[in-house]
């Protein structure tokens, strides 16, 4: 299933281990100038997440791709870490 993400949200951190992730802390896009290290989480018109990139100094150090089913259930995770090649998961 192809989606068209539709909002961006920042966060400080995110908790569990679960995916998608679930995060904390939503910060304001005025306080991501006082900030080295938070999350872009970017999110389709159902609120899901399909996109999430941990920025380090602006530069993406960690990203989740996320797919879903026609059912809304999660399908696939890509992860990326740094330059290290893409891990994909399929549930």
């Amino acid at each position: 299933m192809n989606a068209t993400i539709s909002r961006q949200r920042n966060f400080l951190t995110y908790r569990g281990v679960k995916l998608p992730l679930q995060f904390a802390e939503e910060l304001a896009a005025d306080a991501l100038s006082n900030r080295n290290t938070y999350f872009v989480a970017s999110y389709d018109d159902a609120g899901r997440m399909l996109r999430c990139e941990k920025r380090v100094y602006g530069e993406v150090e960690m990203s989740h791709v996320y797919a879903y089913g026609d059912d809304g259930r999660l399908v696939s995770a890509c992860i990326t870490i740094g330059d290290d090649e893409p891990q994909w998961m399929h549930f």
